[in-house]
């Protein structure tokens, strides 16, 4: 989702200490001492997300006919303990992992997602979604680490994962018969009330439930069964917030897409608080959350609702993904596929450009076909499927060069700063 896998470390870190809820924090400065290692992509510190952010690369560059070169997924794979777990970024993987070793879901979910859709090291996927299902929660979810409370971003993004894998969600139960869905519906807001359809990140101590626009989008596409990349669903009537109790998945779906298009309604982008001590303390633009948006607008039937905040980012976007690096970069690529957009001229930027030179040369590149009228599917499909559409670009001679690999199935890539 955002471009948050290092706030997202540096958040738990801050749940752990007493605080109730995750907050935004820079991403990690570059570490002037430390080389980096060869395969990965960006140039920062990636202490806290350099899984996250190789991962989102790879989801981005399939999506756009782009494989990965060797060395890159390489590193990926190398960075998984034996156990099928993934933490945030292992300096030195000549070293086992041991119970000092701080697992990691998100980094765990979206690296199997991106391992899947590039239909590479399948083995490695598999054994990471086995581990992902060893630490299901009671209530039917996942938190950030192994045993920390459920949250909706956790869990919607292994949700992805696990889908991707083709394991059945709702037979993903807990003893006490709760699944995955069971977690996401009971944080979401009812409608009728204060911002209804809306989805909040945790309870509160005594509770309570506050929207958080960043665990709506998340949520709307863990309730569909999907990841990351995801296409354009088909066409659905205008979102609705339905009220009442048993709603299904797919209902407490919409509702949190009623509560997105609702808001995007109002402004075309998502706003963030002012870091604690900056000088200004106006809300700032969110470019991170207003791309997982519109994916999730899209993913769940509503792309006209999206069409404003594609336009914003187009327009104001660019610069922050070029700044920000791979993750931010593969968010933009991944709004413009699910929208039907350009993101080799969303901008005027040829975004998959920009994200293939911030890390190793790719093994292979091919040119999409031109983007048809009407729902696109999922990036989401069987393995098979990718191979069939670059089988037929080739046909119809839309593919340049030769010896392009196939550029293979499923979904998402993970990448930050």
């Amino acid at each position: 989702m955002t471009v948050r896998r290092s706030a997202a470390a540096l958040a738990t870190t801050a749940v752990l200490l007493g605080a109730a809820a995750p907050v935004a924090v820079a991403a990690p400065s570059p570490s002037p001492s430390a080389e980096l290692p060869a395969g990965l992509y960006g140039t920062t510190d990636p202490t806290y997300d350099g899984v996250w952010r190789q991962s989102l690369a790879f989801l981005a560059q399939k999506i756009e006919y782009v494989t990965p070169s060797t060395q890159s997924v390489d590193w990926l794979a190398g960075q998984q303990c034996d156990s099928g777990a993934f933490t945030s970024y292992r300096a030195d993987t000549s070293r086992p992992c041991d119970a000092s070793t701080v697992m990691d879901t998100n980094a765990t979910a979206i690296a199997v997602q991106a391992l899947v859709e590039i239909n590479q090291r399948r083995d490695e996927a598999n054994n990471g979604a086995d581990w992902l299902k060893s630490v299901q929660n009671e209530d039917g979810g996942w938190g950030y680490n192994p045993g920390s409370p459920s949250d909706a971003n956790s869990t919607s993004i292994v949700v992805g994962a696990l889908a991707r894998t083709g394991v059945p969600i709702n037979e993903v139960t807990t003893a006490d018969g709760n699944t995955p869905y069971t977690a996401l519906q009971s944080l979401a807001i009812p409608c009728g009330e204060k911002d209804g359809g809306a989805f909040a990140y945790q309870p509160g101590k005594k509770g309570e439930l506050a929207a958080n626009l960043d665990a709506t989008a998340a949520s709307v596409l863990g309730l569909m069964g999907k990841g990351i990349a995801s296409g354009t669903s088909n066409a659905v009537k205008d979102p609705a917030c339905t009220k009442g109790d048993g709603l299904s998945p797919e209902q407490t779906a919409q509702n949190g897409s009623f509560f997105l298009a609702d808001t995007l309604k109002k402004s075309p982008y998502l706003e963030q608080a002012p870091m604690p001590g900056a000088e200004d303390t106006e809300p700032q633009p969110d470019y991170g959350n207003t791309a997982d948006a519109v994916v999730a607008l899209a993913a769940s039937g509503h792309t006209d609702k999206a069409e404003a905040s594609v336009a914003w980012l187009q327009k104001n976007a660019t610069d922050w993904a070029k700044r920000s690096g791979p993750a931010a970069t593969a968010q933009l690529i991944l709004a413009a596929h699910a929208t039907g957009a350009d993101a080799r001229s969303f901008g005027g930027v040829n975004l998959v450009k920009q994200l293939n030179t911030m890390g190793p040369a790719p093994a292979a590149t091919a040119l999409p076909s031109p983007t048809p009228t009407g729902p696109q599917p999922s990036s989401g499909t069987d393995s098979d499927d990718s191979g069939l559409s670059l089988g037929w670009l080739i046909g119809i001679g839309l593919v340049a060069g030769a010896g392009i690999g196939f550029l293979l199935s499923m979904r998402r890539k993970k990448q930050q700063p």
